[in-house]
């Protein structure tokens, strides 16, 4: 069940959508806070988009209700979800507020880019502090590995580094308990990607205000003066380095977009879900007897059927494109991996790729159509968030490299 207006819920049918997640040995716990929460959430959304503060009372939240330590390591001990089932809550709780989804969304990532980076063995410790203190999670590993570009520099000392530098991070800016970011050492010009303190004297966060969209997901400028980087917290290459990272980084991107993915198909459901609450809420300008009716309905209300189709038989058709992408990437993200390259690594690179070109595609659709066949209150943050998030990752670019890799076999990058 998916909240589409305060006061309201609805049920979104799309394939794959949360209500067949179901968190091992808890007996379907999981859904029903996510739920819970959603609802919670959907109360005052549209009050909290107005306001546009940064999503302290939103991490909260998230943090009550024990998400953010419920993307857990496969093994014995583990009480929370895998990945595809993560996913199924970032998109229950994106339908309602796409910016505590993309918060929620970046966060699994980021928190998962240590076991890729580094591996299992090192990020262990990571992990674990994670679901005993409920941290949030924040960064960007997805810059190219020079240094005018990442605006990060790593200068050695001792057995560490201190970093320097600025970042614009699209979430998490001030709330954020442990910062993933990828940097470039002034000395080997090498790409490493540390963990990072936020509460350093030396970390100035910048909060964005007045945004389009997206308001509530934390994005800002963070400045680093001299902010000490211990050894340990060193996860290693960054995933655009080939030669030196390990096999597995290059799933770190992969995982973060696609979660973005569905925070995308969220906004593009729970507009759907909306809209669709408003016209039925909406009486119609036409009245018909029942042998009237026996001909078809009036000319009006055949349009909006047929515009409602039209959006539901799309919603659906992204859903399964990105369903399929999660399935593939949550075998990868499972799976061991030792020094050489991911055993599906190509293949799931594609289905990311698509998943993203039509994600976006389909969230800038259906939200500027929506806003055409009804007029509820607050509908048009659907369309803001959707430009806010799809802007940052073009979908032509996507559909270029899916199309290089179609005609020539070409690699999809695994970053922008």
């Amino acid at each position: 069940m998916v909240p589409s207006a305060p006061g309201a819920t609805v049920n979104v049918t799309a394939p794959g959508a949360p209500e067949t997640w179901t968190a091992p040995g808890a007996g379907g716990l999981w859904p029903r806070v996510a739920r819970e929460l959603a609802d919670d959430l959907a109360v005052d959304i549209l009050a909290r988009d107005r306001a546009g503060r940064p999503p302290l009372e939103e991490v909260s939240r998230l943090r009550e209700a024990g998400f953010l330590g419920l993307l857990t390591p496969p093994g014995p001990r583990g009480r929370g979800v895998d990945w595809r089932r993560a996913c199924a809550l970032i998109r229950e709780i994106a339908a309602v507020d796409s910016s505590v989804g993309e918060l929620l969304a970046r966060h699994y990532a980021l928190s998962w880019a240590g076991r890729l980076v580094a591996g299992p063995e090192r990020a262990a410790g990571l992990e674990r502090r994670t679901a005993e203190e409920q941290w949030l999670w924040a960064g960007d590993v997805d810059a190219p590995g020079t240094g005018a570009v990442t605006g990060l520099t790593l200068a050695p000392l001792g057995d560490g580094y201190v970093l320097n530098g600025r970042r614009t991070l699209a979430a998490g800016v001030a709330v954020a308990d442990r910062l993933v970011l990828d940097a470039v050492c002034a000395v080997t010009g090498a790409s490493l990607v540390v963990v990072v303190d936020p509460s350093h004297a030396g970390v100035v966060a910048d909060a964005l205000h007045d945004r389009l969209g997206q308001r509530l997901a934390g994005a800002g400028d963070v400045r680093f003066h001299d902010v000490p980087v211990d050894a340990e917290h060193v996860l290693g290459a960054g995933p655009h380095d080939e030669h030196a990272a390990r096999a597995s980084a290059a799933l770190a991107p992969q995982a973060l977009r696609l979660a973005l993915a569905h925070v995308e198909l969220a906004i593009a459901e729970g507009a759907l879900a909306e809209a669709r609450d408003v016209s039925r809420r909406t009486p119609p300008p036409w009245t018909a007897t029942g042998a009237e009716r026996e001909y078809g309905p009036p000319d009006e209300e055949a349009d909006l059927l047929l515009a409602y189709g039209k959006l539901a038989a799309a919603a659906h058709t992204a859903a399964a494109v990105v369903e399929r992408a999660t399935e593939a990437l949550a075998r990868e993200l499972g799976a061991p991996h030792g020094a050489g390259a991911p055993p599906h690594g190509a293949d799931t690179a594609v289905l990311v790729a698509t998943a993203e070109a039509v994600t976006g595609r389909t969230a800038l659709h259906i939200t500027g159509r929506v806003l055409e066949l009804a007029d509820g209150p607050g509908l048009d943050r659907f369309w803001r968030n959707a430009r806010v998030l799809t802007a940052r990752n073009p979908t032509a670019s996507r559909l270029r490299d899916i199309g290089d890799h179609y005609l020539h076999g070409a690699r999809i990058p695994s970053t922008p």
